[in-house]
């Protein structure tokens, strides 16, 4: 699929904010109007991304704008937060505004970029996590998530019938801890630095230049954006993976990954406003297979509604239960016949 349609949803609420954070008035609300009403509105005009022919040599060019711009908007967002001069109703847009950037756009990047082979693209996406207080959801994501997911050994999958208010603390203390366990066997075997050192003195440096920059309201801006940020990383665990479970097989190890492992939510807009996260069953068979070339599978579970959509519905634990519960069974129903569980399954 042709790079610059992400391109073209991807990159002018970037601007936008840009725009807000320097220029003041209201640019962050048009960008606000993107990432939401726009987004619902093309979702059902046009259509979802096909299979590339072939990964474009432009993917990832687009990745180092949007991580680089990113960064850029931190620093501006949290100068324009400290300045008194800016209204209430500026600096609270600016802050939604923002935030649904960082989760809409910012984290799916990044989260691509820490699957890029080149190292330097790596480094690139796990500032950007570092640069929203959640550095270590890069050595939790790639050792312990894509490793043990749809299983209880995995802190970032729900557990059957978890509220999100619920999985919230629990799948963030568990994956630091458990990327932090992850990352110290890997220290035992190449006695290298452990990157929690970088994640952690990295969330200190930027709190502190937050301050610098924009004094005690800067500061608090940025602490809120982060905030924002870990909410919206979360949600998209907790729905791309609810209800949904690997099986035991005989001889005790989980099954491959396979498509009915994740929800897929592929949408004519917010799949490229999200550069394609929400083909996820793919990405989790083919954690390497670049964005433009993820897939739906055939038979994947797909989930009724896109998923900014979805994030609002999960926030509402008994309007979530009852639209997912069903949709869940009948997926892992649809799913039995192929692996069927052992009496003795810890899962059932």
């Amino acid at each position: 699929m042709p790079i610059w349609r992400y391109a073209m949803a991807t990159l002018p609420p970037l601007a936008l904010l840009l725009a807000g954070a320097v220029l003041g008035g209201w640019w962050a609300a048009l960008a606000l109007f993107w990432l939401t009403l726009i987004a619902a509105g093309l979702d059902q005009l046009l259509t979802p991304p096909r299979q590339a022919a072939r990964h474009s040599g432009a993917a990832d060019p687009l990745s180092v704008v949007l991580a680089v711009g990113h960064l850029a908007l931190m620093v501006l967002a949290t100068r324009a937060f400290g300045d008194p001069t800016r209204s209430t109703g500026e600096t609270i847009t600016l802050l939604l505004a923002s935030g649904s950037f960082l989760g809409q756009i910012s984290h799916p990047n990044a989260h691509e970029l820490i699957h890029r082979a080149p190292r330097a693209l790596r480094r690139l996406g796990a500032t950007v996590y570092v640069s929203m207080l959640f550095g270590h959801h890069v050595s939790a994501h790639r050792l312990v998530h894509h490793a043990h997911v749809g299983t209880l050994e995995d802190p970032n999958t729900p557990r059957p019938g978890e509220s999100f208010w619920a999985f919230l603390p629990r799948a963030w203390i568990g994956s630091f801890r458990a990327g932090l366990a992850a990352e110290r066997r890997r220290d035992a075997r190449r006695r290298g630095v452990n990157p929690y050192l970088w994640y952690v003195a990295g969330a200190v440096a930027c709190a502190a230049l937050a301050l610098w920059i924009g004094g005690i309201s800067g500061l608090a801006g940025f602490l809120a954006l982060a905030a924002l940020a870990h909410l919206q990383i979360l949600l998209s665990d907790y729905i791309q993976h609810y209800g949904l479970s690997r099986r035991r097989l005989p001889d005790g190890r989980w099954e491959p990954v396979a498509p009915h492992h994740s929800w897929n939510a592929p949408r004519g807009f917010t799949s490229y406003l999200m550069v394609n996260a929400p083909a996820h069953s793919d990405h989790h068979m083919h954690p390497d297979t670049p964005y433009d070339a993820l897939i739906v599978p055939g038979g994947a579970p797909v989930l009724p509604w896109s998923m900014p959509i979805m994030a609002v519905l999960a926030t509402m634990p008994r309007h979530w239960r009852r639209i997912m519960d069903k949709r869940a069974a009948r997926a892992m129903e649809r799913a039995a016949p192929l692996n069927p569980r052992p009496a003795n399954d810890p899962q059932t």
